[in-house]
């Protein structure tokens, strides 16, 4: 880890436990820090704990809320909309006082998903991290309006109030440690409109989409059972085999080794980095064993410790980058991704808010057969399908693998997913409703003759091939014997055929893990891989 990070991390922690003892029982959920940034335009909701009926007052911009701590100790208050700006200081009163300095308002986004939302702008002390440029990227990295506040990794097999976390200023001595997706996001948004922008990052790498869904959503859907069905089996086999005396070996060894205290000895094993008394950063231990009933793979338990805690944080949206761990699922990837959705927009209470995706990027060695398909390119259709779900939308990065590393499953131009990201919400949210956000997304086709043609949305200014030939489109007949198609662009539809198939049914363009691409729209915004029947 950097050292910079190392010691400002470190004098935080040492400040809040002097200074936490004057709160008394007064505190904050985990979100509430220094340096935050809170939704502009919408009523800001603000939670905490402190003594059972102690009257709490909340104080910011010019405004105070008052609330009363129920017999669990809970409070919550709802501040008024504002306009974005700052920096303020909020005072929050009830047994004692809190005090939060450096917060400005501004725009606020859920970011959430496996490696590639964790992956950072530098490699610091994760070698499979950093992104082209590197060097230039964190001496550029000049923002204090964008923040971003980072969720430890932790999972529970329950659900949990707060995590850990820390909100930290974009500058060069933090940036390399922060989500690169996240940040080209930020910063072009940042750079589009000059108001403050902060980012909630709450991703752990190769995590399942179903880990990051409640349990209640799962049961209340059929085709999720057989994943709870598994996970208990998996639990039961646990508890009375001898995975948990192994486990434990480990635990005790590892809490040995790094001066784990009794306070901290109390708290359960599943939610091991969860900080039961505060949001205050910490100095970071080494990641103790996991418990193998509850890792990132098994469903609902990132969702208890890394998402519930963070609700009802008031957002503008959200933004997801996930699906290489869902292979084996990629049937039902599609129904996947809508489960979550409203899952997070129900438990949120905001309204449909936007929700803003990451297709699978093309990864190893270049294919050279037509059509062949595969997990990749059935997760690829699944969020595809998606689009269907109301207030979303998909970068399409089927061009984004690392050239001189195809294989690598982290592309490193996360710069060209983040302005990507960007232009959907500049689009969607932010009001450039003229504004070319997508690459052709396929709509219907006509079978004319020997000849298909395909109907696209998302057109632009025009269609276009960047290899001046069309490849990636193959077609076939009803036997289901797929061959390389030659294509031509008319107007806003391309029009496939070729010589071997004389009465053609079927379409299928980019269907594969690393398969060939070439259509785009004038803007230089890819099509999404497709295939045009639904078997």
């Amino acid at each position: 880890m950097n050292l910079k990070r190392i010691s400002a991390i470190l004098i935080t922690a040492i400040i809040f436990a002097v200074t936490w003892q004057s709160f008394s029982t007064t505190r904050l959920g985990s979100p509430f820090q220094d340096h935050m940034v809170l939704q502009r335009d919408k009523n800001v909701n603000i939670w905490g704990w402190d003594d059972p009926g102690t009257d709490v007052s909340v104080k910011l911009n010019g405004y105070s809320v008052s609330a009363k701590a129920d017999e669990t100790g809970k409070w919550s208050a709802v501040l008024p909309k504002m306009k974005h700006g700052g920096p303020y200081v909020m005072e929050v009163s009830g047994s004692g006082t809190v005090k939060l300095n450096d917060i400005y308002i501004g725009k606020v986004w859920l970011c959430s998903g496996q490696s590639n939302m964790v992956m950072t702008v530098a490699k610091e002390d994760r070698y499979w991290c950093g992104v082209y440029d590197e060097e230039k990227e964190v001496a550029n990295a000049k923002y204090p309006q964008i923040r971003m506040y980072t969720v430890e990794f932790a999972t529970s097999d329950t659900p949990v109030d707060t995590c850990r976390g820390i909100w930290e200023v974009v500058s060069p001595e933090t940036v390399g440690h922060l989500s690169a997706a996240a940040y080209f996001f930020a910063r072009d948004i940042y750079n589009k409109y000059k108001i403050p922008v902060g980012l909630i990052v709450s991703s752990f790498g190769a995590s399942t989409i179903e880990t990051w869904t409640s349990e209640d959503a799962l049961k209340n859907n059929e085709r999720m059972l057989p994943l709870l069905d598994k996970y208990y089996d998996a639990c039961k086999d646990y508890d009375i085999g001898h995975a948990y005396g192994r486990y434990k070996t480990l635990l005790d060894k590892w809490e040995a080794e790094n001066g784990v205290t009794d306070s901290e000895r109390n708290v359960s094993d599943n939610s091991r980095s969860q900080d039961v008394n505060a949001s205050a950063p910490r100095t970071r231990k080494p990641s103790p064993p996991r418990n193998p009933h509850t890792d990132q793979h098994s469903p609902f338990v990132c969702w208890n410790a890394m998402i519930n805690p963070l609700i009802p944080y008031t957002i503008r949206g959200a933004l997801w980058y996930q699906g290489e761990s869902n292979g084996g699922t990629a049937k039902i990837y599609r129904e996947q991704m809508e489960v979550l959705i409203k899952d997070w927009r129900y438990r949120w209470e905001q309204g449909d808010f936007p929700f803003y995706y990451v297709q699978l990027a093309n990864r190893d060695n270049p294919e050279d057969v037509p059509a062949k398909g595969g997990q990749d390119a059935l997760v690829r259709e699944a969020q595809l399908q998606t689009l269907s779900i109301r207030n979303t939308g998909m970068v399409v990065a089927i061009d984004n693998a690392n050239p001189e590393n195809p294989s690598d499953v982290h592309p490193k131009n996360k710069q060209k997913i983040g302005r990507r990201l960007a232009l959907i919400a500049r689009n969607k949210v932010y009001g450039e409703s003229k504004l070319v956000y997508s690459g052709p997304v396929y709509n219907s086709m006509e079978i004319d003759g020997n000849r298909i043609i395909l109907n696209f949305d998302h057109a632009g200014s025009g269609l276009k091939f960047t290899d001046g030939r069309g490849e990636g489109f193959a077609i076939a007949g009803r036997d289901g014997n797929f061959v390389w198609a030659d294509a031509e662009i008319k107007g806003n539809t391309v029009v496939v055929w070729s010589n071997q198939i004389d009465n053609p049914t079927i379409v299928n363009y980019g269907f594969g893990r690393n398969p060939k691409t070439s259509l785009y729209n004038k803007e230089g915004l890819p099509a999404s891989p497709f295939r045009t029947n639904d078997n």
